[in-house]
């Protein structure tokens, strides 16, 4: 490629991107981070045109047909780990742009589902703020030992989180549509239907994908289950809980609280109610955001750019484009 190549690094909330990786190695190559969300398919639009390469932060932002579609430039769009549900793929594809993943992952998210669950129930926050005030001790806590973890989801990462259970002395439970018995036992968790999980669970913690069957997996009539004393963690998607529902429950007391790094509109908006709760730890989605997984992501995007460049694509998401004659 003769041309110069300009990349867009995309939702760098902490202007770190440009250093989480060589870029410089790249010959011929303009690398740009944006530090601000581009907050509608159209400023994107105007703010990307003329980019060849565009990387995405995992589902920060999303990439549908309208999108694509108005980025004619666009030959490579890259994302931070192997899914992505916020890009229109198989529209990436008819339109001839090439998809790539990168590794990364490991045990961040499971890491940060307990560092939520023990603020939940430690108070870790509010007694925090209170110290800074001058305060000393005003609640009283509650312990992990005894007490019952349900996981909605027993996938890698709820696999994870239920380990560490063990050395807290927890009863492990766990619920998915396809969950099997000897699954459930592999990661010493008991199987139960879900309206048990709910009923039993003095702390639901959620591990699944967000698809059409999850969409809206927990409503109203699904948190009024949950026992009073009970706390909601959300390391997943926002969508996979119902909010509204969620909002009048967090209100009314039929929970305790909760604990949530994920939303349905990311970033949360500044005046959103949940902002406003005393019974919630809000977290702006620090699942995947540690050192490692983020070198894992941009240096996992600059091999994939240098592979793209040189005609041998790697870590291809939609590998029918590269049977499509290129520009």
């Amino acid at each position: 490629m003769s041309e110069k190549i300009r990349v867009a690094l995309l939702d760098d909330y902490q202007n770190v991107a440009l250093g989480m990786a060589p870029w410089d190695t790249l010959d011929g190559v303009e690398v740009q981070a944006f530090s601000r969300n581009l907050e509608s398919p159209g400023e994107a639009a105007r703010e990307l045109r003329g980019f060849q390469v565009i990387m995405v932060m995992r589902e920060r932002m999303p990439f549908p047909r309208e999108l694509l579609e108005a980025l004619p430039d666009l030959r490579l769009l890259a994302t931070g780990g192997m899914r992505n549900a916020a890009l229109d793929i198989a529209a990436a594809a008819e339109l001839g742009i090439l998809v790539c993943g990168t590794g990364g992952g490991g045990v961040s998210t499971m890491e940060l589902t307990w560092g939520l669950i023990l603020a939940l129930l430690r108070h870790i926050p509010d007694e925090h703020n209170r110290m800074r005030t001058g305060k000393w001790q005003e609640t009283v806590g509650t312990g992990l030992a005894g007490k019952t973890l349900g996981l909605i989801g027993l996938g890698n990462i709820g696999g994870q989180v239920a380990a560490v259970a063990k050395p807290f002395n927890m009863r492990v439970i766990a619920w998915s549509e396809n969950l099997t018995d000897e699954r459930a036992a592999e990661v010493g968790a008991e199987r139960v239907e879900k309206d048990a999980l709910l009923a039993q669970a003095d702390i639901v913690s959620i591990h699944l994908k967000l698809g059409e069957r999850t969409r809206g997996l927990l409503g109203r009539e699904d948190l009024r289950k949950m026992k009073p004393t009970a706390c909601l963690v959300n390391t997943s998607r926002g969508p996979i809980v119902e909010e509204e529902a969620l909002l009048d429950a967090l209100r009314n007391g039929a929970i305790r609280g909760a604990g949530l790094d994920v939303f349905d509109s990311e970033p949360l908006p500044p005046d959103h109610p949940l902002r406003s709760l005393d019974n919630v730890v809000l977290l702006p989605h620090l699942g995947y955001v540690t050192e490692e997984v983020y070198r894992a992501f941009y240096g996992g995007t600059l091999e994939n750019i240098r592979a793209w460049m040189e005609g041998k694509p790697e870590r291809v998401l939609n590998p029918e484009v590269l049977e499509k004659p290129q520009p």
